[in-house]
């Protein structure tokens, strides 16, 4: 597959773990039109064009360069829409491809729509993506950092034969799953995830109540790949819990077998990131303890977290056959107090800005400290 276009001294590449880019033209030796790859479903709808992550090499330092984003448009529960990068989503770029901030310099044009980012690097080089990148190199230096805390234990293999993880951490009685990246494109899941983890090999308090049982790469292979939502069946990690399909679901398989394997749970939690919205969201149940339970979580997480929701605490309604999320399908098969989070990538308002990694990790901190104290 062709990564890299060049022409005068400019060019772009995703040749790299988590790189994705469609179609790219060369306008002028300091700018480049990049489409977004976009990805589709089993059925060849719902195309998602959410990731891009590509580098720029042969620029002149202190020389602005203009990059457009194009071929957003996509389609999302079969509805057609303008695609998810628009003029609250603009990009991040970074001069290292570690220390990642949000281009400032920009305009959108709903009529193309096109994204047109204007960057001065400080380099010959520098990196665009829609949010900071999170891939399973990430995950690798995290666990080189935490194994002395954690048990980890391979629960199956995916489509592409990598290792599917379950982190466990404390031996208490009462049983708390996380459940981290069901769509690759969400790195802010990623992000908040370690925040998680890093807290509980620290703090003995959190270890001491519960077992703590993390699945922190539910998708590595569109992680890999640069993917956006679906697997390499165009499966959805999170909306097709209910169709029975090792052979082509088979991380959705094994995590479910996993978990159904191990007990009642306290509490089970999956985080996702969206462009303009964050909520909690829990199961599909009439059962008052877990509505309870969701009712003291939403509270505690909007007075002792960052969490800003645009909308109050809602729980699932019914879904089409095929159509079931995670929180959907652990409430059938066990009646589990699942719940489901949207974090936005736009400007939240308790941050007055754009989420940053930063921002992502001291929520991970503040997301297990407030479970540790609602499960108390």
């Amino acid at each position: 597959m062709l990564t890299t276009v060049l022409a005068f001294f400019i060019s772009v590449s995703w040749a790299f773990e988590g790189g994705s880019a469609g179609r790219v033209e060369v306008v002028a030796p300091d700018h480049v039109r990049v489409g977004a790859q976009g990805e589709k479903d089993q059925d060849g709808r719902n195309r998602q064009a959410n990731w891009y992550s590509f580098m720029v090499k042969g620029v002149r330092p202190g020389k602005p360069v203009t990059i457009d984003l194009v071929d957003l448009p996509g389609e999302y529960n079969y509805q057609a829409n303008r695609g998810a990068v628009n003029a609250e989503t603009p990009a991040v770029w970074s001069d290292d491809g570690r220390t990642w901030r949000h281009v400032e310099n920009f305009q959108y044009d709903p009529t193309q729509p096109r994204m047109r980012l204007q960057i001065t690097p400080r380099g010959a080089r520098f990196w665009v993506a829609h949010t900071p990148p999170y891939t399973n190199q990430h995950l690798d230096r995290l666990w080189k950092d935490v194994h002395n805390s954690f048990r980890r234990e391979e629960i199956g293999r995916s489509v592409d034969g990598r290792p599917l993880w379950l982190w466990t951490i404390g031996t208490g009685p009462k049983t708390v799953w996380l459940m981290f990246r069901q769509h690759s494109w969400e790195t802010g899941s990623s992000w908040t995830g370690e925040g998680a983890i890093r807290e509980l090999a620290r703090n003995a308090a959190l270890q001491s109540g519960y077992t703590w049982k993390v699945l922190p790469m539910a998708d590595p292979d569109g992680v890999a790949r640069g993917g956006v939502r679906f697997n390499k069946y165009g499966f959805d990690l999170n909306r097709n819990w209910d169709v029975n399909g090792v052979a082509k679901m088979p991380e959705i398989a094994a995590q479910r077998k996993v978990m159904l394997a191990n007990g009642p749970a306290a509490l089970f939690f999956s985080l996702h990131n969206t462009e303009t919205s964050e909520y909690l969201e829990g199961p599909p149940t009439a059962d008052a303890a877990i509505r309870k339970l969701g009712e003291r979580f939403s509270k505690a997480l909007e007075a002792g977290s960052s969490f800003a929701p645009t909308r109050p605490l809602s729980f699932a309604g019914a879904v089409a056959p095929g159509r079931m999320t995670v929180i959907h399908g652990l409430s059938a098969d066990r009646g589990w107090p699942a719940f489901l989070m949207e974090q936005r990538i736009s400007t939240q308002s308790k941050y007055g800005r754009r989420p940053l990694v930063k921002d992502r990790l001291r929520f991970g901190r503040e997301l297990v400290t407030v479970m540790g104290e609602i499960l108390r």
